[in-house]
C-alpha cells in the first residue's frame, strides 16, 4: 500500500492533479461521478419545449426501450419506452435527463406545492452563470418563476448567489442558482 501511496504521488507530481482525480475514479466503486435522471411526463412535447426553451438543455439522440425488456426489467407493465434524451454541457460528464411519457398510462399528479409535500426526488439544482440571463431565457419561454425568486440566498450558505424556482409542465420543481451579472 506504501508503494502505491508513492506512486501515486509521483505521477501527481509529475503529470499533475489529472492524475489523482485518474487515480481517485480507479478507486471508486462508480464509472462516472454524473448521474442521469429519468421523469415521466402527462405531455413530452411540453416537457421537451421547457426544459429546451426556458431551461437551456440541448437535445440528443434518444432511444426505445421494448415493451418485454421494459417488463422484464420491472421499469413498466410491458410498456414500450420511448426516451428522449437532453444534456446540460457537453462529454461524457455532461448531465443527462432522460424525459418519457408511456403511451396508454395517465400516471398519477405529484404533489409539487413544497419540496415537503410528499417524499421523493423534490426538484432538479441547476448552477447557471447568470440568473439575469436566466430570468431573461424564462421569460422568452413564458416561464414565471414561482414564489418571491430569484432571492438572494444568505450569505452563510453562498456569498452572491440567487435561487431562482420554477415548475416544468408536470408541477415538478427546478432550482436555478447563480449570481447576477
Amino acid at each position: 500500500m506504501k508503494s502505491f501511496k508513492i506512486l501515486a504521488f509521483m505521477l501527481c507530481a509529475i503529470f499533475g492533479s489529472n492524475s489523482s482525480n485518474l487515480l481517485a475514479q480507479e478507486k471508486s466503486a462508480f464509472s462516472s461521478a454524473t448521474i442521469d435522471l429519468g421523469v415521466v411526463v402527462t405531455d413530452i412535447e411540453k416537457a421537451s419545449k421547457f426544459y429546451t426553451d426556458a431551461i437551456g438543455f440541448k437535445e440528443l439522440k434518444g432511444f426505445d426501450v421494448p415493451a418485454n425488456f421494459a417488463g422484464d426489467a420491472g421499469l413498466t407493465a410491458k410498456k414500450a419506452l420511448n426516451i428522449r434524451v437532453f444534456v446540460l454541457g457537453e462529454g461524457p460528464g455532461a448531465t443527462k435527463l432522460k424525459l418519457m411519457q408511456v403511451e396508454g398510462v395517465k400516471p398519477k399528479k405529484s404533489e409539487n406545492e413544497f419540496i415537503h409535500s410528499q417524499t421523493g426526488f423534490r426538484y432538479l439544482t441547476i448552477m447557471v452563470n447568470d440568473t439575469t440571463a436566466a430570468m431573461e431565457q424564462l421569460k422568452k419561454a413564458g416561464v414565471k418563476p414561482i414564489a418571491k425568486t430569484p432571492i438572494l440566498i444568505p450569505e452563510t450558505i453562498a456569498k452572491d448567489t440567487y435561487l431562482t424556482i420554477v415548475q416544468d409542465p408536470d408541477g415538478n420543481l427546478v432550482e436555478l442558482v447563480g449570481p447576477k451579472k
